[in-house]
């Protein structure tokens, strides 16, 4: 075979799996050595964040792949594509979802207070005024970065991302079929959104392990967290129990069940209101993100777990139930890290600077807010990857700060597909009219 395109050195997802559990193993081996070079590296670097740029370093040295194309001697090209994150988003989140909200306390979570809602729109606000600054911002120092004409136009490329950092995929598949941008220049708007979304993730993981710091620099009152995390402590270690196979097959049930359940119902709602709600129907609506089933999918599986806390089953936390959720959110972290070739970060400098004086103001925003309102860092970091992130992320680093406040970045990820059509398409026409400006 004659190749124009870099082929991966492994391309079977059964090896690349085992080179992915690999690489979370050792950074969990090495993450419990508490002394020598081990106990001051991860005093620096939080391990999830390695679990995440592992993958990510092999990927960009070309060991594995997240997508791949080659050529054969014809010139047909084939476009390739690991099905390991598709797994990690479709099976193993939400039976995480459902395993880690198996013991919710819901009025616990409402004593929290509007604090967590506050900064989730911030965040919002952040992405639909980002876009058209960094655009104004670049224009003056290469106005050839943010120009383009007709389906070219840069700014019609941007709104896909607006619609992935406030809603998600199925918002970035909206904006992309509202503005037709040019498909053959898509792949850099994805590289944008990738490469800077997971910088900023890295940022805010590494201020998890500072959180006290950053805390009382806000003047934040953490104590409705702190009450929250005790309460549920204390739960899990009331009913704490050495596991048996039986238990391991209830949670297997429980789980899988729910995932079954969420994907056939999700996949069957999502196509009867496509078809006979003309507001899903219209991408240009603000209602569009119904027709998505992967927002079904996370909305049912969520439910699932919340409405099996009200039973019996939530004593399953007691055999590790939010352990096995934890572990699920790992691999789907290290499939993530896929996605991320960190040779590529410099390849269109001027479109990463878009995407990065973008995330700036939107972080710059959710930091003034949270110091004016003084909310807790938990709230920023969650708020944030909410939008950015979805339900992917969300969860993610709301477990890193404790597995008792998946929940709420999961809640929070919900309104994200709520507000992410019509925010993005704010956000689209304001950078129109920066762009002609």
């Amino acid at each position: 075979m004659t190749e124009n395109f870099i082929e991966p050195l492994i391309t079977d997802d059964k090896v690349v799996f085992g080179l992915l559990t690999l690489c979370l193993g050792f950074v969990f081996y090495t993450s419990a050595k508490k002394t020598g070079f081990w106990g001051k590296f991860y005093t620096i670097v939080p391990g999830i964040l390695l679990c995440y740029l592992l993958p990510a370093i092999l990927t960009s040295t070309g060991i594995i792949a997240e997508t791949w194309k080659t050529v054969d001697d014809a010139g047909i090209i084939t476009e390739h594509e690991s099905g390991l994150y598709h797994m990690a988003s479709r099976y193993l989140l939400p039976a995480a979802l459902v395993l880690m909200t198996l013991s919710i306390d819901l009025k616990a979570i409402t004593n929290l207070g509007s604090k967590a809602l506050i900064m989730f729109l911030t965040g919002s606000v952040g992405i639909i005024i980002g876009g058209p600054l960094a655009i104004l911002i670049v224009s003056i120092f290469s106005p050839d970065t943010v120009g383009g004409n007709d389906f070219d136009a840069i700014w019609r490329g941007l709104s896909t991302i607006a619609g992935s950092w406030i809603g998600g995929g199925a918002n970035q598949a909206a904006m992309l079929e509202i503005f037709q941008y040019n498909p053959e220049k898509y792949g850099g708007m994805v590289l944008i959104d990738v490469v800077v979304a997971n910088i900023w993730m890295a940022i805010i993981l590494l201020g998890v392990g500072k959180t006290t710091k950053i805390d009382k620099w806000l003047k934040a009152d953490a104590s409705a967290i702190e009450k929250l995390k005790v309460k549920v402590t204390a739960f899990t270690e009331k009913i704490t129990r050495i596991p048996t196979t039986q238990d391991y097959m209830m949670l297997l049930f429980f789980a899988f069940t729910a995932v079954g359940l969420a994907h056939f119902l999700g996949e069957n709602i999502s196509s009867y209101l496509g078809d006979n709600v003309a507001a899903v129907a219209d991408k240009k609506s603000f209602l569009s993100f119904l027709g998505s089933s992967f927002f079904w999918m996370v909305v049912l599986a969520t439910i699932a777990g919340i409405a099996l806390s009200f039973t019996k089953a939530k004593n399953l936390e007691g055999a590790g139930a939010s352990k096995i959720g934890g572990v699920f959110i790992y691999v789907l972290v290290a499939t993530i890290g896929m996605k991320m070739d960190l040779g590529k970060v410099l390849e269109n400098p001027g479109l990463i600077a878009i995407g990065l004086i973008w995330i700036t103001i939107h972080a710059g925003l959710l930091i003034l807010v949270a110091k004016l309102i003084k909310a807790p860092y938990f709230f920023l970091a969650v708020g944030s990857q909410a939008n950015v992130g979805g339900a992917a992320s969300a969860p993610i680093v709301a477990a890193e700060f404790h597995p008792s406040l998946t929940s709420v970045g999961v809640l929070l990820a919900v309104f994200g597909y709520v507000v992410g059509t019509g925010g993005a398409l704010l956000c689209a026409y304001l950078m129109e009219v920066a762009s002609a400006l």
